[in-house]
């Protein structure tokens, strides 16, 4: 009978470590929403500010490439699991760490927010529930994000917020942190969804505020105000399935 009762209290333990936090159960849903594991099974490839860019990314393995024309030729950025490579009119091109470091974070971002809300249930990223709220007359969740050191990249100090529509589940607002170039603080606006092999890509409208070393819980009230500045628009254009 003893032996029987542990084995029922370890099960009732292992279930409680499966079971999903409410987080982690939104952000489930708005990956489903914007695509699912359709993320995993095709290329796509957008154009990007004069830059023509190919994504594929599953849990095992990635590839981002990167292209465009200058004046020193065809330029082609590839960054996968192995890391970072650069060719010039299809020859391989050595790089100092300083400029490595810097054109693979610049292919990583474009990859990395052009799949949002996917990546959100890396190893590496934390979720919580911050709770309900509204903006412009519909209702969301909002989650925030933070990432572990170990696996969470050179900018793992940044934080974001996403804010989740409570009917559809698809991610309508983000801001984040970030401390690179002198650090700074965005607020972002889905303004135009690109449906496409069963995904959903969004285009954004870009803010920041006037004083950008403010927490990055200030920006929803600043954009309700209309305090926030309208810095770019981050827009995908030419958006295909490989």
């Amino acid at each position: 009978m003893r032996n029987l009762f542990i084995l029922l209290l370890t099960f009732s333990v292992l279930l409680s470590c499966k079971q999903r936090t409410e987080a982690e159960k939104i952000v489930d849903q708005a990956i489903l929403a914007h695509g699912g594991e359709v993320f995993e099974k095709i290329k796509i490839s957008f154009d990007f500010r004069n830059r023509h860019y190919t994504i594929f990314k599953s849990q095992n393995a990635f590839e981002y490439t990167r292209e465009f024309i200058d004046s020193i030729g065809i330029v082609k950025d590839i960054l996968n699991n192995e890391g970072f490579t650069r060719k010039i009119n299809d020859e391989i091109v050595k790089l100092e760490e300083e400029r490595l470091k810097a054109f693979s974070n610049s292919v990583n971002s474009v990859a990395y927010f052009a799949y949002l809300p996917y990546g959100l249930n890396d190893p590496a990223v934390f979720k919580t529930y911050i709770g309900e709220t509204a903006i412009d007359g519909k209702n969301y969740h909002l989650i925030k994000v933070t990432f572990s050191e170990e696996g969470g990249g050179e900018d793992f100090d940044d934080e974001f917020l996403f804010w989740i529509n409570q009917d559809s589940f698809l991610m309508d607002y983000l801001a984040y942190s970030y401390h690179t170039d002198g650090g700074g603080v965005r607020f972002r606006k889905a303004i135009n969804r690109h449906k496409i092999g069963g995904l959903i890509l969004q285009d954004y409208e870009n803010y920041k505020p006037i004083d950008e070393t403010i927490p990055v819980e200030e920006m929803e009230a600043l954009y309700k105000k209309g305090d926030l500045e309208l810095l770019s628009e981050i827009l995908l254009e030419k958006v295909e399935v490989e």
